[in-house]
């Protein structure tokens, strides 16, 4: 993989032809949980339920180690075609029809097999984990201003019931990114599970005043059937009690948990994409203009084409629109040590992530107080 991508920085025609095939690992990686139901299934081997939470925060983190970085970026006239081909955009709504059969899947592995209590809700974490990344296409496709786009966000933030993400996200964090009023944007010495206490309910109270706010200015109730929120909810609640409907309530606590999980797979993403980092405030009052310092960036290509260059997060939030596929590189950006499975991990131990990341947070800030985003 590694001499591929040098020889696409080479020659602009085969790095577009070249890179374009690599993003289908993101849908081998979104089938892998049906690999394990399919030995569960012809084996009775249980531990094969656990694979999927194995594979996530071990397996990716060795293939990051493995394959190494992707620093590269395309050249400005292939930046432009890569922009314009529809075959990216193809990608996006191809991969949302799995991460539903997957999770229909594991509902059908559940409600027909009835596994004991311990291998459904760890077989549900792993899913739950799989099925965030259903909110990193969400994430894509809802940044477009297009109703088609907006609605393929829609059908796969519903997936895990996170049908406020693209409101609060494009409408909040973006706006307050890298600021101790955003409720996205972890502290210093903040632990991922008190980030995870701040983050979700703030999330949903910042995304439902959003989209009240917007009714509201177009004389219509916040609980109208327009109101996006809603319309997401609705979806989910609607796919969960046909399932339950159909399998019985003993596939509740998996797609409870599934959801649950899918939420915190996203709080785990926003943990360490800003971790510790603040604007500086300007004599006005305002916080400077978003820049590419203020995001942790990583080029491990494994993890980034599974996650369609959610890793590349510096460029993302300085041009919002800009499609994944020619999201960029820039040097000197604060770096996190691994791919986003390999930082979720260190984030667990929190004694651990705070011993490799808050120096890495004094440096960028050059041990000034007023850089750090100490809430």
């Amino acid at each position: 993989m590694h001499a591929e991508l040098n020889d696409l920085t080479n020659n602009a025609a085969r790095y577009r032809n070249g890179k374009r095939y690599l993003w289908l690992i993101a849908f081998v990686t979104a089938f892998l949980p049906i690999a394990s139901m399919l030995v569960y299934v012809e084996t009775g081997f249980l531990a094969a339920l656990c694979f999927p939470v194995f594979y996530f925060f071990v397996g990716m983190p060795l293939l990051d180690m493995l394959f190494g970085e992707d620093p590269y970026n395309p050249s400005d006239d292939v930046m432009s075609r890569l922009e314009q081909d529809p075959y990216f955009r193809v990608l996006l709504f191809c991969i949302i029809p799995i991460y539903y059969l997957t999770f229909f899947a594991a509902v059908w592995v559940v409600g027909t097999y009835s596994p004991p209590l311990w291998a459904v809700l760890v077989f549900a974490v792993g899913v739950g984990t799989f099925h965030a990344n259903s909110l990193t296409v969400g994430h894509e496709l809802g940044h477009k201003t297009n109703k088609v786009d907006q609605w393929g966000a829609k059908i796969s933030n519903a997936l895990v019931g996170y049908g406020h993400f693209c409101i609060e996200h494009n409408r909040g964090h973006h706006v307050q990114v890298a600021t101790p009023e955003d409720a996205a944007s972890s502290r210093f010495g903040e632990s991922i599970y008190r980030f995870a206490l701040r983050e979700i309910p703030g999330g949903f109270v910042r995304g439902w005043h959003h989209e009240a706010e917007r009714l509201k200015r177009k004389g219509h109730s916040v609980w109208s059937w327009r109101n996006d929120i809603l319309q997401g909810y609705a979806i989910t609640l609607a796919i969960a009690a046909g399932l339950v409907v159909w399998f019985g309530p003993g596939v509740l606590p998996f797609i409870i948990v599934h959801h649950v999980v899918g939420w915190y797979g996203l709080t785990q993403a926003n943990y360490v994409e800003h971790y510790g980092l603040k604007r500086k405030k300007m004599e006005n009052g305002r916080y400077e203009p978003c820049q590419p310092r203020h995001s942790w960036n990583t080029n491990h290509i494994y993890s980034n084409l599974a996650t369609f260059h959610l890793q590349r997060h510096s460029d993302h939030h300085s041009n919002p629109l800009r499609p994944y596929q020619v999201l960029r590189n820039f040097p000197d950006l604060p770096r996190l040590p691994s791919g986003y499975p390999g930082c979720f991990v260190l984030a667990a131990i929190p004694p651990l992530w705070f011993r490799i990341m808050n120096p890495k947070v004094m440096a960028w800030a050059n041990n000034d107080p007023s850089l750090i985003n100490k809430g």
